[in-house]
């Protein structure tokens, strides 16, 4: 696409820009500046109407989406010169916002403090968990969960529970109802909901419920929200669901600024409870308010011969129904005022059969490759599933004859060969686990991840052993199953501990280092081993395994984790790495499904799922929702919703192209025919990739579009693990490894939680701050942190933290009508990063502030001088944010140590202006460096080096530098 940046709007986007007031809806057709408009009408709030950063409330359909239009307002900012707090800007996924107004309002909803989210995989696998105990038994569970598999019946249960916090529904309403399957789904979810608050979670479908709830239930805050927010944009609206809608109804003040953005030609998820409904209702749900409508039909992106072909793709179907209602909003897609090459720019690349059909892409690879395309990356493959068995095997041709592919939702992630060595690996080291199999051997049931794990996993490790370069890997093993087969004492590890171990050994070690992360595929082999460890970390968490085996648990410990949890999570399909920073990663061809790739656009389009047809199958839990429980009729007609979503699917495959979209198949005349009849009328009159009137030299193809992500550093988080081992920040930052040895600062959490509710305490201006009301907040946190870290203090050392707040109450009471404000996140938009930073305390009066750090330990003496340059440096940090967000000078800084029993708990620092800027731009450097992957290190840190899990790995790494 042109650059839009730097260009002026269009008529139809300068009217979207300029429509701020009321209700809007934009009908935005593929690469039409959609973004560009969205960005624009933001600065236009931000200078016309001096709209604060708390006041807007923009929602992004992906957290990328999101990071990118942060970023590319915040450059706008950064060219106009204007000062703005974008972190008090209220951007995100639907989920991302509700979740950050539970956070500003928990104590007004069932959370407490501490609370844990579930990802889906949580959810499903807490279903799979309490099965026998919970759901079992419920009358009428055999009709609502009719997979065979117990973890195929938690899948079922999961989706159905998610359904019903999508449409809010009355679960009281359902527990009535005369259909014993809905009173089965009834009671499921309230088992579930108990599980939940008995845990302090929430999963990713209660997070949107939980803010409506909020809303719907307390007026007081649902006002003070709706009046602090005067302008709502939500992209992809067509997408959204049922109770995304509630929640924008209830957030909307009487101005009724929102500004709704979307294409329902793109509406693709509808498997996810999202109604095209919304879309085509908006005009009409304001009373007495026009709403203004704005088409963006100007396309950018595209060849005008690929807009052409999609645009008669849609009207050549008949988008309305006998009462004269219509599913499509009327729209003509034209391309950009350009030249453009004179060449075929819709063709196809088709083979006799499936055999003949990766050979035939290969040679159209090569060619396009001799003939102009500069890098893999610009050539992206669709298909309706990219878990395909066809898709695989041109997958793996391809990569065979050395065009590697990036497909990250291929759901390959167990037939990586280092994670069938890694399985075969503890397959070997647990040699009792074979035992354990046996003694189902009276069951029918077979567990199909058995034949994986013997024929994939174990035989492949061991036909490595036998390699004489892993004679001590060998010996390891050798000595580990010796001991496993009959544990007779409590061992000083686990799963995580012996994973580490591994990876020191060369068959492990060789996946790791620093060259492969630069080569096309990204370093994938690490980042699957990465995954794997926090596999295995969430394992020993679920289970209680505290990085010791005990012999009284060990056997059912091997089973659950063979039998159940690595099998559940094959059988549900594992993604591997997806970049965030880049698309379409260079050197690499990309294999996406259509839904993935929406809102993206690459030179060269490939779609190739042409075996697909209509799929008359309903979903059966919106047909089960809609029709036992809502009694309602879908909005469009039930016998076309199929051929609605067939169009809408292949309509956005067919606009993500720019110069070139290639149809191509392989000939099967089966009952399942390739090309099926839904696109035979589509192909004839194109021209083939091999035929004279195809000139692939003429076309210039578009490089790919950078999304221009700015990440976000901090401090502690990332500056002084950097400084203290760069190689320590690649592996568990980069790579994001799960550490083996987690010690949680449960002492430290639970003495800044409590100090923190007696800062907010004294803010909200309540009055009888007593010892007994410090207890119980202090015994509130120590049992929700406990829990939530599965760790927990002696009586002394518990006796001791509340020791350290007592002491701060006593001691600090005087100061308090100087606070300010506590916790607070700040952030600044850097030129090329987000500096952020979470400050404790703000103290002073007028427009001058001290900063208050508190660490949880005693005073150090004036030797620990390294400490406290450390310590120093954060407080100059904090400095430099309060004092470029905040807009309050700062006149000193200080840490608070509350350890200290008799003396000043006090370490003050002056504000030196030089000495700040000297720390930030020390900042800058470290920042630098990590952007640009330079992990290089003179020597080892030797003291770090004893503590951490990878001392082995870099033993061999270092004897190797010698």
């Amino acid at each position: 696409m042109k650059n839009l940046i730097n260009r002026t709007p269009n008529k139809s986007q300068l009217e979207a820009i300029k429509a701020t007031e009321g209700p809007v809806l934009i009908i935005a057709g593929p690469g039409s500046g959609k973004t560009f408009t969205l960005i624009e009408r933001i600065i236009k709030l931000i200078t016309d109407k001096s709209a604060t950063p708390e006041s807007m409330m923009v929602v992004t359909f992906t957290d990328k989406a999101a990071r990118e239009i942060k970023t590319r307002i915040s450059n706008r900012l950064a060219e106009l010169n204007i000062l703005f707090n974008l972190h008090e800007m209220y951007v995100g996924t639907f989920h991302g916002i509700c979740l950050r107004f539970i956070k500003e309002y928990r104590e007004h909803t069932r959370l407490k403090r501490n609370f844990i989210t579930l990802e889906p995989f949580d959810q499903q696998y807490l279903i799979f968990q309490k099965w026998w105990s919970k759901f079992k038994d419920i009358e009428g569970i055999d009709t609502l969960a009719t997979a065979k598999p117990i973890w195929e019946k938690a899948l079922q249960i999961s989706n159905y529970i998610n359904k019903i916090s999508e449409e809010a529904l009355d679960i009281n309403a359902l527990s009535m109802h005369k259909d014993i399957t809905v009173r089965a789904l009834a009671a499921s979810y309230k088992i579930y909901q108990n599980e939940l608050e008995s845990n302090n979670a929430l999963d990713f479908g209660g997070m949107q419920q939980e803010f409506y709830n909020l809303l719907n239930e307390n007026t007081k805050i649902a006002n003070t929200i709706k009046n602090k927010i005067n302008y709502i944009m939500v992209d992809e609206y067509q997408d959204t669901n049922t109770i995304q809608e509630l929640i924008l109804n209830k957030l909307l003040n009487s101005k009724n600024n929102i500004c709704v953005v979307g294409d329902d030609d793109q509406g693709l998820y509808r498997f996810r409870g999202a109604t095209i409904r919304n879309i085509f209702e908006f005009p009409n749900k304001f009373k007495n308010i026009k709403c203004r409508q704005v088409k963006l039909e100007t396309n950018y992106r595209s060849h005008p011969e690929i807009i052409t072909y999609y645009n008669q793709w849609m009207t050549s179907h008949n988008w309305s129904s006998p009462d004269n209602k219509t599913f499509r909003y009327p729209k003509e897609i034209k391309p950009r005022k350009d030249t453009f090459p004179k060449t075929p720019a819709v063709i196809t690349v088709s083979a006799n059969n499936l055999d003949e059909w990766p050979t035939k892409i290969f040679t159209f690879l090569k060619k396009l490759k001799k003939e102009g395309l500069k890098d893999w990356n610009q050539v992206a493959f669709l298909f309706k599933s990219v878990n395909n068995p066809n898709v695989k095997k041109l997958s793996v041709f391809l990569e065979d004859n050395n065009i590697p592919v990036y497909s990250p939702r291929s759901s390959m992630f167990f037939d990586r060969r280092e994670i069938k060595l890694i399985i075969g690996a503890f397959l070997s080291i647990f040699p009792n686990y074979k035992l354990i199999r046996k003694g189902n051997s009276n069951s029918e049931y077979v567990n199909p991840v058995w034949e994986y794990y013997d024929t994939q996993c174990e035989n492949y490790f061991q036909q490595e052993l036998l390699n004489k370069k892993n004679k001590k890997l060998n010996t390891y093993i050798n000595e580990l199953a010796n001991k496993h087969s009959n544990l007779q004492a409590n061992t000083s590890y686990a799963f995580t501990n012996i994973f580490y171990d591994l990876l020191s050994f060369p068959l492990f070690a060789d996946f790791l280092n620093e060259e492969s992360m630069k080569g096309p595929d990204k370093g994938r082999a690490q980042r699957n081993l990465s995954k794997f460890s926090s596999f295995l970390s969430k394992f020993q968490y679920l289970y209680n395994i505290r990085n010791i085996f005990i012999p009284k648990y060990f056997g059912n410990n091997i089973k659950k984790f063979f039998n159940d949890y690595l099998a559940y999570i094959k059988d549900g399909g594992i993604n591997e790495y997806e970049d965030d920073e880049e698309y379409a990663p260079s050197g690499c061809v990309s294999f996406l499904t259509i839904h993935q790739s929406k809102g993206l656009e690459y030179p060269v389009v490939i779609v190739g799922s042409l075996w697909d047809k209509l799929n008359n199958k309903s979903d059966y839990i919106n047909e089960f929702i809609n029709e036992r429980v809502l009694n309602d009729e879908p909005f469009e007609p039930k016998n076309r919703i199929s051929g609605f979503d067939f169009k809408r699917l292949y309509y956005t495959a067919f606009s993500r192209a720019q110069n070139l979209l290639v149809l191509s198949w392989f000939s099967r005349q089966t009952s399942w025919p390739n090309p099926g009849k839904e696109f035979l009328n589509f192909l004839s009159p194109l021209h083939s990739w091999d035929s004279r009137q195809v000139n692939l030299k003429s076309i210039k193809f578009e490089s790919v579009k950078k999304i221009n992500i700015k990440k976000q550093y901090s401090f502690t988080s990332d500056i002084l693990i950097y400084e203290k081992c760069p190689e320590s920040y690649r592996l568990y930052k980069e790579l994001e490894f799960t550490p083996a040895k987690i010690f949680p600062m449960l002492f430290g959490n639970i003495v800044h939680q409590t100090i923190e509710d007696i800062h907010k305490a004294v803010i909200k201006n309540e009055n009888n701050i007593s010892q007994q009301k410090v207890e119980n907040w202090f015994e509130t946190n120590y049992e929700l942190l406990s829990k939530s870290k599965g760790v927990s203090l002696s009586q002394d050392v518990k006796a001791a933290a509340l020791k350290h707040v007592l002491n701060y109450l006593d001691r600090e009471k005087s100061t308090w009508s100087l606070i300010r404000d506590s916790e607070i996140e700040i952030s600044l938009v850097k030129p090329n990063y987000v500096l952020v930073g979470n400050v404790d305390l703000l103290r002073g009066t007028g427009d001058t502030v001290e900063i208050i750090d508190f660490k949880s330990e005693e005073k150090p003496s004036k030797s620990s001088s390294e400490k406290l340059d450390k310590y120093q440096r954060q407080l100059e940090i904090y400095a430099h944010l309060v004092e470029e967000k905040v807009g309050k000078k700062v006149s000193k800084m200080h840490l608070y140590y509350t350890g200290t029993k008799n003396n000043d708990p006090y370490i003050s620092f002056d504000r030196v202006k030089q000495s700040i800027n000297k720390t930030v731009k020390a900042f800058d450097n470290v920042v630098n460096c990590i952007e640009s992957k330079d992990y290089s290190m003179d020597s080892r840190p030797v003291k770090i080096c004893e503590q951490c899990d990878f001392k082995g790995y870099c033993n061999n790494k270092w004897q190797k530098k010698v």
